[in-house]
């Protein structure tokens, strides 16, 4: 004699969902409910967790002493104001390493989350009117460059920290110690920053290194000209394919 199972399988799914409408758990959908008090990664708008795991590893965990440009430098926040950061946040840098966060642009943030970040970095490492009469010059180059006049101005303003060439050099800090300065015409490194990116660096400089703004250590602060004619000498060092080739077979 063969006994129904059905009564007991009935059971068993109504106790199931039973359980499930007191714990408040949709597992049946995979997603936490209502009720779970679970917050969803697109649901995220705290600064500082959106700030690590999504910048922090490129640009330092408190802003600074990352590989990418300082953001915990208030003249570099100055400069590129809270429009240009979006832009950047959201569509990222084409061909390099910074990455695009908004979704619209293949990212996984949402706007609102877009608008957290920018708003956390111009809040937690801006400063009001910090440049109000500097006459600071623009984020974007607004004419052409000259690579021959940027050498010149290269050997100039740069070179003490930076070596003639651009390959390194000693940089004394404040208490007078030596600092070595790698090469900032190394085909690797000119390969993942961009125009703009040694352009934002050359004018809001990097503090927690110990390299000045474009108001320099010289007598005259470098103008909107200049420091795009030292971009554009820096950018003619690039090379098609950085790194080591492959071997040609034999």
């Amino acid at each position: 004699m063969t006994m129904d199972r059905r009564p007991l399988l009935i059971g068993a799914i109504s106790l199931y969902m039973a359980c499930m409408s007191f714990t408040g758990c949709d597992r049946m959908r995979g997603r936490p409910g209502p009720e779970s008090g679970v917050v969803r990664p697109d649901e995220v708008l705290a600064f500082s967790t959106l700030y690590q795991d999504n910048c922090s590893a490129c640009h330092g965990e408190n802003g600074k002493n990352g590989a990418a440009i300082s953001l915990a430098n208030p003249v570099f926040v100055a400069i590129a104001g809270e429009s240009n950061l979006r832009e950047v946040v959201a569509k990222g840098v084409h061909g390099k390493l910074m990455p695009a966060f908004a979704r619209s642009a293949g990212g996984t943030l949402t706007d609102q989350q877009v608008t957290a970040l920018v708003q956390g970095i111009i809040h937690q490492w801006g400063a009001p009117d910090l440049l109000a009469g500097k006459n600071p010059p623009p984020y974007a180059a607004t004419a052409q460059g000259d690579a021959v006049r940027g050498q010149q101005t290269f050997a100039v303003f740069c070179a003490r920290c930076h070596g003639e060439t651009g390959a390194g050099g000693n940089m004394k800090d404040r208490n007078g110690s030596s600092n070595r300065v790698g090469s900032i015409v190394d085909p690797a490194y000119l390969a993942l920053i961009s125009d703009q990116g040694l352009r934002s660096i050359t004018i809001a400089g990097r503090p927690d290194d110990g390299m000045p703004d474009w108001r320099s250590d010289t007598a005259e602060p470098l103008t909107d000209q200049q420091i795009t004619d030292i971009v554009t000498w820096l950018a003619s060092k690039r090379i098609a394919n950085p790194g080591q080739p492959y071997l040609s077979p034999s």
